[in-house]
């Protein structure tokens, strides 16, 4: 009897365990990792770390079983009890600074970055669309996210025996993942539609919850499409032209009518890139539909919507041919009485120019009103590329501002990192991200001692070395080759960089090796080496950013820097998180002004890393000479060849003259005490800047409530 009222006692609890795999709220919280890991350490691993994947594998007599464990209940208990606090809190930034967003901010982005196990992104704009909804639940707004799911996401990586690229495409299932299909009131899966061409294309849309907000993702992956549509959202940024002109039609129209038949009328409308723009085109025919003028509809629209840009450089903005736009659009556009050319004029910068295509950033600068860049620099540097849109306007009065990216601090702080800080700044740490005077606490050596800090770094980069290691094994072993012959010179005692991003070519990461016979020197040193570790996907595309990977692990083959540089194959946000963990030092080394914002480095500083960076994005406002290392000025040569020979000087210079040496300065106790200095200066300066809670709330003030 006692038996049975105790499993009736446990069985809300396994039932809640399950409502909490299914709300990526736990991705932010260490011990409800360890509850998930502890269920099943092979799930946990092969599944990459997936908590619905885990509770599949457990049967509901195990778990039950478990839960008799007091111990384990007790940390469970913890957990659900923080989970439903979190939930239930009304004290909240946005009750108190965002009241009068009485409807949501719906946020439109092509990709989310949001966990490792759910495969909806590719790079640092998914990323940090993952890390806006997580700060925009943890400030309390009233926010909801749209986009696609993508059953195939994107790529696996494998490097052949030759350092080239290849990409796999395994298919994930949504019953396998923290998402559930989006019902009906009155039963049966929701279906919206959307027209493509002649086509009539129907979506379905899985909810995933990610703490407070709901984040819709759109699938065309339905019987009722032909064979070509059903694929449609198969794959992140797939296909050809056709299909990303689809993809946008689904994201931008098919997104307004998604929140249409969820009774859902939003507040401000964000699109995060110009990939879901076609979302204006959609609100100005409801509004033509309404009997308003095309005039005071363009205002009703404008007046709704924020568009931010990401893309620095002209090539990178999606442009669609008039044939393909007639043929994509005409059944659409049709209703709205307007003329064809109507609709290609809010896509060009000179309307009465036939020969000009179609630009998704154009129609979004036309029909939004506030457009922002990622920094600074990018801001200006938008405002210059898009002068010609605003003839009447000097440059400077182009009204392109500029919100900083930033990252979410606690989804990128690793357990090692919570522990540490929750024992010296309190478990409430992660909700002091807006309070500058809070961090300032850091200088104190009675909060964590010089000793404490360098005892962390060691914990760090320890963790990232056996990683790197058992990574490096498994693709020795997966090309055939002996595990025995792995180099064992990766070590927890050397200074350790991490380059990891994108291997698109303007971010040159062969640019360390320029002059190979004056590197291996430097890195070689038996008195003060340094090891640098590589990860990152190029393009499928992308011919010459394989290259470069193909050069880097060439160059890791050279026998004076066996081991000492290292490239990590399948580059994901797991890989991502030991890499900024447990790198001392970032290196960024972008072709100025190229790189709009970058977050990366800004990950590394509640570890203790360092960044040694360009002066281009976020590097460029957070830099002051204490908290880490500039490569070269705040300038920019016009040849390219010139650039890259200046830069690889100031970066050898920098890396030989004030990098290395610093790290090996010891005093008798064994501890380098200017480079822990330098930490301190890094983690008061950035962390309580650069972080999504304050991007966020930035948004909110500047340009959702205006």
């Amino acid at each position: 009897m006692k038996s049975r009222n105790t499993a009736h006692v446990h069985f809300p609890t396994a039932q809640r365990l399950h409502v909490l795999a299914h709300n990526l709220w736990w991705t932010w919280n260490p011990e409800a990792h360890e509850i998930f890991r502890a269920l099943s350490p092979m799930v946990w691993r092969d599944s990459n770390h997936n908590a619905v994947a885990v509770l599949n594998e457990i049967s509901e007599e195990e778990l039950l079983a478990r839960l008799y464990d007091p111990d384990f209940m007790k940390r469970v208990r913890s957990v659900l009890e923080e989970f439903d606090s979190y939930i239930g809190n009304k004290r909240t930034w946005a009750r108190k600074h965002a009241e009068m967003l009485k409807n949501p901010v719906a946020y439109f982005s092509a990709e989310y970055g949001l966990h490792e196990s759910l495969r909806t992104y590719s790079g640092g704009l998914g990323v940090l669309s993952g890390d806006h909804l997580k700060s925009a639940s943890d400030l309390g707004l009233n926010f909801i996210g749209i986009g696609l799911f993508y059953r195939h996401g994107y790529f696996i990586q494998q490097l052949g025996p030759d350092g080239w690229q290849q990409e796999l495409y395994p298919e994930s299932k949504p019953e396998e993942l923290a998402m559930e299909l989006v019902l009906q009131k009155e039963g049966g899966r929701l279906l919206n539609s959307v027209e493509i061409g002649h086509n009539i294309v129907y979506f379905q849309t899985w909810l995933v919850r990610v703490g407070r907000i709901r984040l819709y993702l759109m699938d065309s992956n339905v019987p009722e499409n032909e064979g070509q549509f059903q694929t449609l959202t198969s794959y992140v940024y797939g296909g050809d032209i056709t299909t990303r002109i689809g993809q946008e039609i689904v994201l931008g129209i098919g997104g307004v009518r998604l929140l249409r038949s969820l009774g859902i009328e939003p507040s401000v409308y964000h699109m995060n890139e110009g990939h879901s723009a076609f979302l204006s085109l959609a609100l100005l025919r409801e509004e033509l539909h309404a009997g308003r003028t095309r005039d005071d509809a363009e205002k009703r629209v404008r007046s709704k919507c924020v568009f931010t840009t990401h893309t620095p450089v002209p090539a990178g903005h999606d442009r669609f041919a008039t044939d393909l736009m007639h043929g994509s659009m005409e059944k659409f556009w049709s209703p709205t009485g307007l003329s064809f050319d109507a609709l290609m004029s809010y896509g060009r910068v000179r309307p009465e120019d036939a020969s000009e295509p179609f630009t998704m950033t154009v129609l979004a600068l036309k029909m939004c009103k506030h457009a922002n860049g990622v920094s600074e620099l990018h801001g200006r540097v938008s405002r210059e590329m898009w002068k010609d849109l605003y003839p009447n306007k000097a440059v400077n009065d182009v009204p392109i501002g500029h919100v900083t990216n930033g990252i979410h601090t606690p989804s990128w702080a690793t357990r090692h990192a919570h522990e540490f800080w929750n024992r010296r700044l309190g478990h409430d740490w992660t909700e002091k991200l807006l309070d500058k005077d809070f961090w300032r606490r850091i200088q104190s050596s009675k909060l964590a001692s010089d000793e404490e800090l360098w005892a962390l770094r060691f914990r760090m980069r320890r963790d990232l070395i056996e990683f790197a290691r058992t990574r490096l094994q498994q693709q020795l072993l997966r090309l055939g080759n002996n595990a025995a012959s792995l180099p064992n010179d990766l070590s927890p005692n050397t200074l350790t960089i991490g380059f990891a991003r994108r291997f698109a070519t303007y971010k040159r990461a062969p640019l360390i090796f320029r002059h190979l016979d004056r590197i291996i020197p430097l890195l070689a040193n038996p008195e003060r080496p340094a090891q640098i570790l590589f990860a990152g996907k190029a393009h499928p595309r992308d011919a010459e950013g394989k290259k470069f990977i193909q050069k880097i692990i060439e160059t890791s083959h050279h026998p004076q820097l066996l081991g000492r540089v290292v490239f990590l194959e399948n580059y994901d946000l797991n890989v991502a998180r030991h890499l900024i963990s447990g790198a001392d030092v970032w290196l960024n080394n972008p072709r100025r002004p190229l790189e709009a914002s970058g977050t990366s480095g800004q990950k590394i500083c509640i570890h203790g890393g360092l960044n040694m960076s360009i002066l281009d994005g976020w590097w460029r406002e957070g830099y002051n000479g204490k908290n880490g290392w500039a490569i070269g000025d705040d300038e920019q040569e016009s040849n390219l060849d010139a650039q890259d020979e200046k830069d690889f000087e100031n970066l050898y210079n920098v890396l030989a003259e004030q990098v290395i040496p610093e790290f090996y300065d010891r005093d008798l106790h064994g501890i380098p005490r200017k480079w822990i200095q330098r930490i301190r200066d890094s983690m008061q300066s950035l962390i309580p800047v650069y972080n999504t809670d304050r991007m966020v709330a930035e948004y909110v003030r500047m340009y959702y409530l205006k």
